[in-house]
């Protein structure tokens, strides 16, 4: 009985590692649960969460939540740079949310606009916040997925970003050494920028991108865009053979970057703004959707019920037009 036993033993396969590449596959169609915890505080920008949100991003057919947190908000400024409890608590309760309507989550770190204007400072405070957050964390399971920091610009870019990058994933490395850690390029997670990053030795990232091109249609009427574009409307897209081959010559970037470096690839926003009318931001949208995917990039669309939303809040339904780009197949 003893010698079928050790043998048994030597036969086990070892635990298996998690593959990244599948990680970022599972994470397939999501939403950004955006204008809500990434507020300086949570229904400043006219949205909190709310439970009843959860079963219909799910019954639609996606399979991920990018939750964007502005951790920096609820935390002191000294060390230990201690996160506050009930803001814990509240991010605590969305996890649990997503969980129990069998949603990934990509949780992420949003807005830090001081650590983007003086990144010498702030650093050390970024790298507290990720020390607790991670350790907080450790004991969920692998379809919670950590963003070491949306969107980084100003003067945290170039060598910048890329130091900071290690110590960040160290932090997180302590308590959580295979978790999957979405990473993106400087300014603003620009597709153009990505031959800037570098990273670091770690077979469990995921390399991020955002997409909001032409800015002029995306972003137009949007009060915080720049002036030229804050004034705009009526500007369309209308899925001509120009607009169609810059939007794939910005992904065959991406999907070559990816591969030459084998990193799988998460398009964590996308989205185009409510002034744009309705079928130039589905067209849009769906080609967006449908190029990604062709090249194997999970997605989040920008996002759930607010400005650029999918969902409508008040009718408590979905844009049916931006719904069926998103999930062709969604009823």
């Amino acid at each position: 009985m003893m010698t079928c036993l050790v043998a048994l033993a030597l036969a086990a396969p070892p635990d298996p590692k998690p593959d990244v590449f599948a990680v970022n596959k599972s994470l397939g169609r999501g939403v950004n649960l955006g204008n809500a915890l990434e507020a300086p505080k949570e229904g400043d920008w006219g949205m909190k969460l709310e439970a009843e949100f959860f079963p219909p991003i799910k019954k639609a057919g996606f399979a991920t939540v990018r939750v964007p947190v502005k951790w920096s908000a609820h935390a002191a400024a000294d060390a230990p740079y201690t996160i506050d409890a009930e803001f814990f608590k509240r991010v605590d309760w969305v996890l649990d949310q997503a969980d129990a309507n069998k949603l990934n989550v990509v949780l992420d770190v949003h807005h830090y606009s001081e650590a983007d204007a003086d990144p010498d400072k702030h650093l050390p405070r970024l790298v507290g916040l990720w020390e607790q957050i991670a350790a907080r964390y450790k004991d969920r399971p692998p379809s919670v997925v950590f963003e070491l920091l949306n969107e980084p610009h100003g003067k945290l870019v170039d060598a910048k970003w890329n130091d900071a990058v290690p110590p960040l994933l160290k932090a997180v490395r302590k308590t959580n050494p295979t978790r999957a850690v979405v990473v993106g390029p400087p300014f603003w997670n620009a597709v153009w920028a990505l031959p800037k990053l570098t990273l670091p030795d770690d077979p469990n990232l995921i390399v991020t991108v955002h997409h909001y091109e032409p800015f002029k249609f995306t972003h137009q009427g949007a009060s915080w865009a720049p002036e030229d574009v804050k004034k705009l409307s009526g500007v369309k897209w209308e899925g001509t053979d120009a607009e169609v081959a810059a939007l794939r010559k910005a992904f065959d970037q991406v999907a070559d970057w990816a591969k030459k470096h084998n990193r799988p690839v998460f398009l964590g926003e996308f989205g185009a703004y409510q002034t744009a009318d309705l079928d130039s931001r589905a067209r849009w949208t769906a080609a967006v959707a449908r190029e990604a995917e062709a090249r194997g990039f999970s997605w989040a669309y920008w996002e759930f019920g607010a400005g650029f939303g999918a969902y409508d809040r008040s009718a408590k339904k979905w844009r049916d037009p931006l719904l069926k780009a998103l999930i062709p197949a969604a009823k």
